[in-house]
């Protein structure tokens, strides 16, 4: 009783209702004593390693090569476990095989000629590497990653060990009886996983899964089957949460995307989303316009050489785009409390002289062909448009896949998490000049800081889940296209998108997307403690966790602000970014000794790693080492589970002072 509180009789009777349906699942002493043994054991295991990643983009090779080789642990590991007894040939191989078991076990088979050796040496390795990464878990945690055919042979070999005498035969036999039963492959395969997966103890994703790559729905296939997970919402999240929700708008920003970024398969091969209705419309309607500012925007590594796909792309991009600020410009009129009346620009076109004034100031338009656009009511869709925005709209919120895939991504997020002293979210916290939290009008009521992004998340839910045709919905639905881009949203705050801008006009200086004052009010280190107290952090070392904006390393940019207290790790994933940033994106890892951050380069791709086991380069900076291991007892978990101990030795106390009887369980 020492550790804890004394339990006094006065205590139980407040808690009794609490104890009485406690005692249904530990139904005698024994039992209660045997679970607080086992929780006491838990909390005083090392934490497991979270990873942090953000803005992600789709690209899916990159982000399955990190979370396999979790983000360079793997490697490191390797080398520490085995150290000079395995050269950089071998501990490369060894490496490649954990990674992408099944691809290369049938590269090693094609070339082996002593096959059974190979997977001799290759298990007793793998059971050694296994061994270590499961030994800050307790068995019950490790038996529950386990695959179930091979569950208790694996059992077996981690927690024996062939160094004593009379367990090397015993651990001899399993191995050679796997090899001699012609199960090695599956094993193998097995092992390698469970390594991945004991590695990376929880996955914290900030925001931007989509648009950009070409893989959104494939890192979204891992992410449904992940162990262990969660993602605080971005824009690009948003957008297509809007998307799949109905929002037309949205829905149009979506295609504009894939069309910019020439990844049409992510919605007609990934969603089944048809866009053949769209590519018709646009080849008719700008059969004759070279569309030559919508071409494709350039990807480090990648392009598409067919002339006719290029075209049909750039004609696709361009009518979506003028269907996109037509529908904009129905929500905005219908919502003046968003205050985007400077987002609607058609109407300022002259068309005859190919100028448009803003501000009372002309600039020449770099186009001007719009057949669709009546200058006399510019915002108004035409026949062919509505039908086109009917059918996008139907198969957006009838496709099965993105419905599967939107759902985890609410059922596994929110606009912000608090975990083990850090507050993740995506973007920013609105501020004024002073650095005081802005207040932000939403339907006639003020919001900021923590409320603001709880509020802001409830409408999104509202959005995607509310049945009917309320205002409420209504609104809702509006509210998450203005996420996707308006100045007071927490997950975008910059003055303005200014995509028309930077389509049709020369002028920089109308290219400009002016951050809101946290981007650069939180360098401060009291700035960065006022948000954390609005939140309700504590903790003698507590951090914000961003993504958003890409830390520009290449100009001398660091990701660590605020003296430690910010990390902002959107670090360039997407190949679009690269020659911008400088590398190709980041990991932050949180383990037991601290924090450290993994610097990635560019990712070459997935059949050179398996063919000739090219890693991604990783450079690793510590942030912030403990003077003392971070145990489950100093996490979030482990307060949940000394809480538990609590209750439970009440529970004890209760059962020996006769409160409570013991039932015999039959």
């Amino acid at each position: 009783m020492n550790a804890y509180n004394q339990i006094t009789p006065e205590m139980i009777q407040e808690d009794m209702r609490y104890l009485q349906l406690l005692s249904r699942s530990f139904p005698t002493i024994a039992a209660a004593s045997s679970e607080i043994i086992n929780l006491e054991a838990i909390v005083n295991l090392p934490k497991g390693t979270e990873h942090f990643l953000a803005d992600l983009h789709g690209e899916y090779e990159a982000f399955q090569h990190v979370l396999r080789n979790a983000s360079g642990a793997i490697k490191r590991k390797v080398k520490e476990l085995f150290g000079d007894s395995l050269n950089d040939i071998e501990r490369k191989e060894l490496c490649t095989l954990i990674y992408y078991p099944e691809q290369k076990l049938h590269l090693v088979k094609s070339v082996e000629k002593d096959l059974d050796a190979w997977y001799l040496i290759t298990l007793n390795r793998l059971v050694t590497l296994c061994q270590n990464v499961s030994s800050k878990y307790t068995r019950s945690k490790v038996r529950k990653a386990l695959p179930k055919e091979f569950s208790y042979i694996i059992q077996e070999l981690l927690h024996e060990s062939n160094i004593l005498p009379n367990k090397q035969a015993y651990v001899g036999v399993i191995i050679n009886t796997i090899i001699s039963t012609r199960r090695a492959d599956d094993f193998i395969i097995a092992l390698c996983n469970l390594i991945q997966r004991l590695t990376i103890d929880m996955l914290h994703i900030l925001g931007d899964i989509f648009d950009r790559g070409h893989g959104p729905h494939h890192i979204m296939d891992i992410l449904c089957n992940y162990h262990n997970w969660d993602i605080q919402w971005g824009n690009h999240d948003i957008l297509w949460m809007g998307a799949a929700a109905g929002n037309d708008i949205c829905i149009a920003n979506v295609v504009r995307f894939v069309t910019r970024f020439g990844n049409t398969g992510v919605l007609e091969d990934g969603y089944g989303i048809n866009l053949l209705p769209l590519a018709t419309f646009a080849m008719e309607t700008y059969a004759d316009d070279p569309c030559a500012l919508f071409g494709l925007r350039p990807v480090p590594g990648e392009t598409i050489s067919n002339p006719k796909t290029l075209r049909l792309l750039a004609q696709m991009h361009k009518a979506i785009s003028i269907i996109q600020f037509k529908l904009e410009a129905e929500t905005i009129s219908r919502r003046p409390e968003f205050e985007m009346d400077d987002r609607m620009l058609l109407h300022l076109i002259d068309f005859e002289r190919s100028i448009i004034t803003i501000d009372g100031k002309e600039y020449p338009m770099k186009d001007c062909n719009f057949p669709t656009i009546d200058p006399k009511d510019p915002y108004k869709l035409t026949e062919e448009e509505k039908e086109i925005v009917a059918k996008l709209h139907r198969s957006f919120v009838g496709s099965e896949k993105l419905r599967k895939h939107i759902k985890h991504i609410f059922r596994n997020g929110c606009m912000y998490t608090i975990t083990n002293s850090n507050l993740l979210f995506h973007a920013s916290i609105p501020l004024n000049a002073d650095g005081s939290l802005r207040e932000i009008e939403i339907r006639g009521k003020k919001y900021k800081g923590k409320a603001l992004l709880e509020k802001v998340g409830h409408l999104i839910r509202t959005a995607y889940f509310a049945e009917g045709d309320s205002e409420e919905k209504r609104f809702a639905m509006d509210y998450v296209w203005y996420l996707w881009c308006g100045k007071d949203s927490p997950a975008f705050d910059k003055a303005k998108m200014a995509t028309f801008e930077r389509y049709f006009l020369d002028d920089k200086e109308l290219h400009k997307e002016t951050k809101g004052h946290y981007y650069t009010l939180r360098d401060k280190e009291e700035v960065c403690d006022m948000i954390l107290d609005e939140f309700g952090v504590v903790g003698k070392h507590r951090h914000i966790i961003n993504g958003h904006v890409p830390v520009k390393t290449l100009k001398g940019e660091n990701p660590i602000k605020a003296n430690g207290k910010l990390m902002v790790i959107d670090g360039g994933f997407s190949k679009a970014y690269h020659l911008e940033t400088g590398i190709a994106g980041y990991t932050l890892e949180y383990h037991s000794r601290g924090f450290q951050l993994v610097q990635h380069e560019p990712f070459t791709s997935m059949q050179k790693a398996i063919e000739e086991g090219q890693d991604i380069k990783s450079t690793t900076q510590i942030v912030e080492l403990s003077s003392q291991r971070v145990m489950v007892k100093d996490t979030d978990k482990g307060r949940e589970l000394i809480a538990q101990i609590n209750d439970l030795k009440k529970l004890l106390e209760a059962y020996r002072i006769g409160l409570i009887k013991e039932r015999s369980g039959k």
